[in-house]
This record gives structure tokens, C-alpha cells and sequence, in this order.
């Protein structure tokens, strides 16, 4: 059930266009900008690739009306929608913090007073959808799992990866780094 890496580019070239739910910003452009955030950051590439097909549950999950995970009225599950068909062809290092992310972002809320202030309307609609902010067992519990720092950090790109016209690399930028890491599959730590 592997995605192959012309999938991959159909489903940027198909569904990059289309708006990231209300956000002001397409698929492409959040793709590019989060893995653009972790790049400066001076991520790992695993983790750059993460960041850039981190929302391809979206994408896979779309359906000809758009529905978008802000207009539904239950959590799409994207962050799981994709696992199985990245894993079998990349690392755990770029599959685990794709799995992790929206996790991540429940943790980030019980963890940091100031992070969910930040977070834009839709991603405020998304959270309680997705379970509502961590209790601090549940956070303490999350932040011991093998590459939930990878995970936290690549939550905190996502947030951020919302300005409309943000300047980034290319896409052919970070789809060369998914070409590079393609058939890398390993275990989890």
C-alpha cells in the first residue's frame, strides 16, 4: 500500500491549489512554509520532510465537494489518513512526527501558557475536535514517546506556516529531499 513518489507530486499538483481550510493560505503554500520554517531552524531532513507532507492526510482525504477539515463537523483523522502509505517507503524519523503532530499540538497547549493564545480561529475549532488540550499526565505520557520533541517542533512550523505570500524554496526544493529519503523505511526507535 506504498505511495510512490509520482502520487505524491499528483496530490501537490491536484489538491496544492485549494485553500488550507479557512486558513488565508493553499495546501502548497502551508506545505512549503512549514517545511521552510524547519529548514531555517536547521532541522534534520527527515524532519524538513515531515514538516512539507505533513498534512498529505488532507490531501488523500479530500473528495470532489473540498470538504476541509473545518467544515466538517468531525476531525478528519489526517494525521493518520497517510501513515500507511508512507510507511513502508520513509524513515520513522519523517512518518512518526506526521503521526505525532496533532497530538502535538493538544500537548503544546497543557505545556505552554502562551501557545494556544496563538493559535489561529480554525486551529482553536480543530482542538476540541481533535480531544481537547492534554491533561498534564496525558502531556507528561506524550513527551516520553520516541519523536515527540520532533513532533512538538514540527506542530509549532505548522502553526506558523499561515501567511499568505510568505517567500519559500520551491516546491521541487523539498520534493528533491522526499526523492532523496523515498524508500528509507526503517523502524520505530
Amino acid at each position: 500500500m506504498a505511495i510512490e513518489l509520482n502520487d505524491i507530486h499528483s496530490l501537490f499538483e491536484i489538491y496544492g491549489p485549494r485553500s488550507y481550510g479557512s486558513e488565508a493560505v493553499t495546501q502548497m503554500e502551508h506545505a512549503l512554509q512549514s517545511a521552510y520554517l524547519g529548514e531555517q531552524e536547521g532541522a534534520s531532513k527527515e524532519l524538513v520532510v515531515a514538516a512539507f507532507l505533513h498534512d498529505l492526510g488532507h490531501m488523500l482525504g479530500s473528495n470532489k465537494r473540498g470538504d476541509t477539515e473545518t467544515t466538517r463537523k468531525n476531525d478528519d483523522l489526517h494525521q493518520f489518513v497517510a501513515l500507511p502509505f508512507l510507511r513502508p517507503v520513509f524513515p520513522s524519523a519523517v512518518v512518526e512526527p506526521i503521526g505525532m503532530h496533532v497530538e502535538a499540538k493538544r500537548c503544546l497547549c497543557a505545556i505552554d501558557p502562551a501557545y494556544q493564545g496563538g493559535l489561529s480561529p480554525q486551529s482553536v475549532r480543530s482542538l476540541e475536535q481533535q480531544g481537547g488540550i492534554h491533561t498534564p499526565e496525558q502531556a507528561a505520557e506524550f513527551q516520553q514517546k520516541p519523536f515527540a520533541a520532533d513532533a512538538l517542533r514540527l506542530r509549532r512550523w505548522d502553526d506558523l506556516a499561515k501567511v499568505p505570500g510568505a517567500p519559500t524554496p520551491p516546491f521541487e526544493h523539498y520534493f528533491a529531499m522526499v526523492t532523496e529519503l523515498y524508500g528509507r523505511q526503517s523502524t520505530v526507535a
